[in-house]
């Protein structure tokens, strides 16, 4: 009787093995790509703000009162707040308008994060008619441009979902090379009073991946 050879089945095995490493080791490497890009900290878009602010106390009851916008946005999704950074659509070519319905603006039309869309007294950020924005961005993209609104006198955030009849556009920004901080100004024509939304388009620059969000903020 012939006996089986134990050295092809180990041999065998090892390789399977192998394989199952390899591909898991390149799951492991492509995922956080997924999730790991940025935001604009200041003004703080609204995710960020809600994460800032209550991340790290988010079962507190005193935020139902205290921040009622915030309030709800965790209570619809609190994956909106812990992904603060993950806000993007791939493949738009540029149409943002044509991609993103009236209403959606402020969660890049993304169903995950429509408690964003969601009138309100979001807390603001107080700006003067020239302000500067900041983006944080974990994976260092750079930005082959920002698009800067800001929402027209007469719109009210307290009361209306924001769409593209509603903004101003104020300014276009040129390229930036990969950074992990990306500092721009804004300079406006100071009309502007109270509480507008600053709605922001960053289009990434190692993908056709497109941001967009709202940041709160008041004109003193």
């Amino acid at each position: 009787m012939r006996m089986r050879s134990t050295s092809g089945s180990i041999t065998r095995r090892r390789g399977i093995t192998t394989l199952i490493i390899a591909t898991l080791a390149c799951m492991f490497v492509w995922t956080p790509t997924a999730s790991a890009h940025g935001t604009i900290v200041s003004p703080a878009t609204r995710a960020y703000q809600c994460w800032q602010t209550w991340g790290s106390q988010h079962t507190n009851p005193a935020m139902q009162q205290q921040d009622p916008m915030c309030w709800q946005a965790f209570q619809a999704n609190a994956d909106t707040m812990w992904n603060w950074m993950s806000a993007l659509r791939d493949g738009l070519g540029g149409n943002f308008q044509g991609s993103t319905p009236d209403g959606q603006l402020c969660s890049n039309a993304l169903s995950r994060n429509n408690s964003l869309n969601t009138p309100g007294a979001w807390k603001t950020t107080n700006v003067g008619s020239s302000f500067s924005m900041r983006l944080y961005d974990q994976a260092s993209h750079g930005a082959d441009y920002f698009r800067v609104y800001i929402s027209k006198n007469g719109y009210d955030p307290t009361t209306q979902r924001l769409g593209w009849g509603d903004l101003d556009f104020i300014t276009q920004t040129g390229k930036y090379a990969p950074a992990k901080e990306i500092t721009f100004n804004v300079q406006t024509s100071g009309a502007y009073r109270g509480h507008h939304v600053v709605f922001t388009i960053w289009q990434a620059s190692h993908l056709d991946q497109t941001y967009m969000w709202c940041s709160d903020v008041n004109f003193g």
